[in-house]
């Protein structure tokens, strides 16, 4: 047994304690400040007991917590929370060389998730839904979770029929659950084409048993019964089958404030880079044209349909365009007043870099990714932009992630 101080928290969550040799030794929910007994065992460490527990340590709001690897801090008190967040983003950008000044960390309360994947195996010949365990492939068969909204609980019994259905033999499926005015949205990950042909029918009966809006498989309707739509900004939007959405509904709406707010009032286009379904571009057309690039079919579709059917805003253009491959250059840039880009994780780094070379007066740097966020701003800033103000924004309650708009200005 070895008995430890918790120094500080790592970027995952984790508490860190030094070891007698000074190397670093992580602790799935520790706090700072703690004392912690360890049972040590060749190369596996396990928490015994917290000695002395942190003043901001707060008792979890649900039952799977510290098994279930979805939530990884609901032990932490609000506001030390709130700060790890706005932590994470400050120590991002501190690693570029940024020093901005980050705003306080925006959140969103629980229950507000209305998107999440589950995962589906078979144990022998049962078939079983949840969360994985933490660094596992074993499953936590869930009873609650204060972080969904309650209708994607509710559609565990639907997800477990659709497994059983499958039997998925290798790796499992992806069961991913939106909740759309039309009802659930379930896509799933994982089925072969002879699956699906062979189970169609099956399937078809399913989704009309448990009331599903929608089921889909790579990108493809199985059944679709009722329209899978939501509203952006108050513009109705048919999402494509398994199409991105933000998680939270509320994230969206902050988000959606802090990058229309960043609009000059005098901006004529704007550019919306990785535009998805229109999270952006459908609010910023009540400010300016919006010219909204993305590289999947599916998204371009959606908001260009959803565009024609809007009123009283400025015009929408969506194109395909892989913006890795194929950037917005410097000459294309010189027609647009502002630029709002959204990237997945892996970043937007040829287009940070070709928007350096531009005039456009204002940048907006939306990312579910602190790390390659600081490394696009590191490439404006060296090319002229200062950074305005960044937000964090707590779209993943509970766990490490966090979400953040960043405004720049030349």
């Amino acid at each position: 047994m070895t008995e430890l101080v918790i120094d500080r928290l790592g970027h995952r969550g984790d508490g860190i304690a030094s070891t007698a040799d000074g190397k670093p030794l992580f602790v799935p929910y520790t706090l700072p400040g703690e004392i912690v007994d360890l049972d040590v065992q060749g190369g596996a460490m396990r928490l015994s007991r917290i000695v002395s527990p942190s003043p901001d340590r707060i008792e979890p709001v649900c039952t799977h917590f510290g098994t279930c690897g979805g939530c990884l801090l609901q032990h932490f008190a609000p506001t030390p929370y709130a700060d790890f967040k706005r932590r994470l983003v400050i120590d991002a950008l501190a690693d570029r060389g940024l020093t901005p000044e980050v705003g306080e960390t925006r959140l969103v309360p629980p229950g507000s998730r209305r998107r999440a994947t589950f995962a589906g195996i078979m144990a022998g010949r049962h078939p079983l839904v949840g969360f994985n365990e933490r660094g596992s492939h074993r499953l936590v068969s869930l009873d609650e979770c204060p972080v969904i909204k309650p209708q994607l609980l509710a559609a565990l019994p639907a997800l477990t029929a659709i497994t059983g259905l499958v039997t998925p033999r290798k790796g499992g499926l992806d069961l991913t659950v939106t909740l759309t005015s039309g009802g659930l949205d379930v896509s799933v990950t994982g089925m072969a084409a002879r699956d699906v042909d062979r189970l169609r029918l099956q399937l078809i009966e399913l989704a009309a048993r448990f009331d599903l809006a929608r089921l889909s498989t790579g990108g493809e309707a199985i059944v679709e019964r009722r329209a899978a739509t939501i509203e952006i900004d108050g513009v109705v939007v048919a999402l494509p089958p398994g199409g991105f959405l933000q998680a939270s509904q509320e994230a969206e709406a902050i988000m959606g404030e802090l990058v229309t707010a960043a609009i000059p009032a005098k901006a004529k286009r704007v550019a919306d880079l990785f535009s998805g379904v229109g999270t952006f571009s459908l609010r910023l057309a009540r400010l300016a044209e919006v010219l909204a690039l993305e590289g999947e079919s599916g998204a371009v579709m959606a908001l260009d349909r959803a565009a024609r059917g809007m009123t009283g805003r400025h015009r929408i253009t969506a194109e395909k365009r892989d913006l890795a491959r194929r950037p917005l250059v410097e000459k294309e840039l010189e027609k647009i007043d502002a630029v709002v880009f959204d990237p997945p994780r892996a970043g937007a780094a040829e287009q940070s870099l070709w928007l350096s070379r531009s005039k456009v007066p204002t940048v907006v740097a939306v990312s579910c990714n602190p790390a390659t966020l600081a490394r696009d701003l590191r490439t404006l800033v060296d090319g002229g932009y200062h950074i305005d103000t960044v937000t964090p924004i707590d779209q993943f309650l509970w766990s490490s992630h966090v979400e953040v708009v960043a405004v720049l200005k030349r």
